[in-house]
């Protein structure tokens, strides 16, 4: 387990002194994801930090089917597979809250909220983001919710976690304090859903109002003022220091089929609030797609989180369906069983819509191109069913009894692996090709970060 409360002092002592760097958060759930960026994060001799969010794991097993202590043995296993140090390795809990519960009244969904940040604190996790930014049951669906009455409820969820700590201090099966994010995104984290508007008007597949507003400084100061006297009020103040960051929108978002790149004359005002922040930096989320100029350009101003989840799966399908060409292009007409991979993905998803319908709009055939090739990358829920695996499985299968593979398929539809298998010894083998998909989209944020 990590000292994060000193990996974050010596992000914030590099700040002071005018050479800033960050940490990039690969917020996923997908085993060849997380081992990709956890390969190459030891290639750099980087920390690195993978995040679960509220509805991926919690007491309830969450989409995923794992609970807290199931996903840090989960993602531990994988570091001891590949070598990856544990002591570089820093898990975080993302959106914890009530996030799944809203639909609730407030006790009972904060009482679950309550439960599940006790069970990512007694896991082990060491970075958790507070997040009661949304309505629950009984709040005026059509008021905003107060600061004062967001921050409090955050305190109540801080206050529960340092309970949870404190027993596991107790009884040695924890040694380092948490470290918070306070704060939250609009929209929704897992893109929007139809009538959920975002700051930007967005309001699901193919919203394309413009791109989002960054947060007002009077809003980002007033909120974490809030926080401050909510956690002050219920005696938190060793917790406060533990307050590393503030979640803010800064300017950027992504639809369906475009993203809104950075801006940082648009984030100036915002980020100047940090002037007046000693202790804090800014958490970036919804960065998915960015470039990597403007993902230097966000660290260099502040943001120094910077987290990363659905570019990463949607990196991961890519490849998988162009090795299912290459697959197609070898073994049509031998008697080895395909993988059929995309028809088994849609198969998936149009057995059960639960995970998609809401958010994707149009045309049948609009909803089609949407299930595939979506920059919300809703398939991501879909890569862990079971029959989806089996198809993953039986594609690298195929591909790896014939590895390495020609040099022709590769160019026509891995051109960037081909060019990087011939100049700088690349496996021409689908595990290898596969990690670097992810991999070449994950190096823009280690880069950015690297101070």
């Amino acid at each position: 387990m990590m000292d994060c409360e000193a990996y974050f002092e010596d992000m914030r002592r590099l700040r002071k002194s005018g050479s800033p760097k960050g940490i990039a958060s690969a917020c996923c759930a997908n085993g060849l994801v997380i081992e990709a960026v956890m390969r190459l994060a030891k290639e750099r001799g980087r920390t690195l930090l993978v995040e679960a969010t509220a509805n991926q794991v919690n007491q309830d097993g969450g989409y995923t089917g794992m609970r807290p202590l199931d996903f840090r043995r989960f993602v531990e296993g994988l570091a001891d597979g590949c070598g990856f140090p544990r002591g570089r390795l820093m898990l975080g809990g993302d959106h914890l809250g009530p996030l799944a519960w809203r639909a609730l009244s407030e006790a009972e969904a904060m009482g679950r909220a309550v439960a599940l940040v006790e069970e990512y604190v007694r896991a082990g996790f060491d970075k958790i983001h507070l997040d009661t930014s949304m309505r629950l049951g009984g709040d005026d669906p059509g008021a905003s919710l107060p600061d004062a009455l967001i921050a409090e409820r955050g305190a109540r969820l801080c206050e529960a976690a340092e309970s949870a700590h404190a027993a596991c201090a107790r009884d040695g099966t924890r040694a380092f304090a948490p470290v918070y994010v306070i704060g939250s995104e609009v929209p929704t984290p897992g893109g929007p859903q139809h009538g959920e508007a975002g700051e930007g008007g967005e309001t699901g597949e193919g919203g394309e109002a413009g791109a989002p507003e960054a947060t007002s400084p009077a809003a980002c100061r007033a909120s974490i003022e809030a926080y401050r006297e909510a956690f002050g009020r219920r005696g938190l103040s060793g917790a406060w220091r533990r307050v590393v960051a503030f979640v803010v929108q800064p300017g950027v978002e992504f639809a369906g089929d475009v993203f809104y790149p950075y801006s940082p004359e648009k984030a100036k005002a915002l980020c100047a609030v940090l002037d007046g922040e000693d202790g804090l930096v800014f958490e970036g989320h919804s960065t998915d797609y960015q470039p990597a100029g403007a993902l230097r350009r966000m660290a260099e101003d502040g943001i120094a989180i910077l987290k990363v989840g659905p570019a990463l799966t949607f990196a991961l399908r890519e490849a998988l369906m162009s090795l299912e060409r290459i697959e197609r292009a070898l073994l049509r007409g031998s008697t080895a069983p395909l993988s059929d991979f995309s028809a088994c993905l849609e198969h998936a998803m149009l057995s059960d819509e639960s995970q998609w319908a809401g958010h994707y709009r149009g045309s049948g055939v609009e909803k089609r191109l949407a299930r595939m090739y979506s920059f919300f990358d809703r398939a991501r829920y879909y890569l862990g069913r079971p029959e989806v695996e089996r198809a993953i499985e039986r594609l690298l299968a195929n591909l790896g009894a014939r590895a390495p593979l020609p040099l022709p398929l590769l160019s026509q539809f891995m051109p960037m692996q081909f060019a990087k298998v011939c100049e700088s010894g690349l496996e021409a083998a689908p595990r290898a090709l596969l990690a670097d998909c992810v991999q070449s989209r994950y190096d823009g944020y280690l880069s950015a970060t690297a101070g």
